[in-house]
């Protein structure tokens, strides 16, 4: 049984989705410090001119030390009009606008304080319209036990011990992060997902590949959205 254990991201990148989709569980690990400019709060897309600009959820002012999971959307700014406002040029080119514009008003027709809630709704959302059926957890709500942790790879390890998973799949950047060893000691699998980026036709002949799954939504339907999350290799 596999299961990934990733920060809640906004509207992530397509490697994102396809862990969801091939593992047996995906846990949003939210008790971690918050760092800022990260991808938890905020996003890339697309300009007309094929440079990118960031789509952002505005935060409550925190303390350094604040965990992701008490970190407080700022609702007195009108961040989803703004949002919506940004991808209005996708009109012009991209055939599956009003898609996904409808998928955000779905999202964004609901209330949210913190940003976990917001990602975890997205994720929720975006992977109904795609067919996955993967189960999404918070890991803060979950109130599952474990074992001391000494350091900052045993996380994940003894989350897989705790609920009995066989192998922890991760993406490509966290792999000088994992002590390969440990984890086989304990008879559990890592497994790093590498996307293979699937070029498609965005507003120029330049393709700007790792943009939000909005951009890819943009531009493919349902189909080909599944069939990129297949083209990966496993590490």
């Amino acid at each position: 049984m596999k299961v990934a254990i990733m920060q809640p991201y906004f509207m992530p990148y397509l490697g994102y989705i396809a862990i969801i989709n091939y593992v047996d569980e995906f846990i949003l690990f939210d008790t971690p410090q918050f760092i800022r400019h990260g991808w938890i709060e905020r996003n890339k897309v697309l300009k007309l001119d094929g440079d990118t600009m960031y789509i952002k959820v505005p935060l409550v002012k925190h303390a350094r030390n604040t965990t992701i999971e008490n970190v407080i959307i700022n609702n007195n700014l009108s961040w989803k009009h703004k949002i919506i406002s940004q991808l209005d040029h996708y009109k012009k080119r991209a055939p599956y606008y009003k898609n996904v514009i409808a998928l955000l008003h779905e999202i964004f027709d609901e209330e949210y304080s913190s940003i976990v809630s917001l990602n975890y709704k997205s994720l929720q959302i975006l992977c109904r319209y795609l067919g996955i059926i993967t189960p999404i957890s918070i890991w803060s709500e979950m109130k599952v036990e474990i074992d001391e942790v000494k350091a900052p790879d045993e996380w994940a390890l003894h989350i897989c011990k705790a609920l009995k998973y066989d192998t922890y799949v991760n993406l490509p950047g966290g792999r000088s992060f994992f002590d390969v060893q440990k984890y086989e000691r304990e008879g559990i699998s890592l497994s790093f997902l590498e996307l293979e980026p699937t070029q498609y036709k965005q507003f120029s002949n330049v393709f700007v590949p790792f943009l939000s799954i909005i951009d890819v939504l943009m531009f493919n339907d349902v189909s080909q959205v599944k069939e990129m999350l297949k083209n990966f290799n496993l590490k």
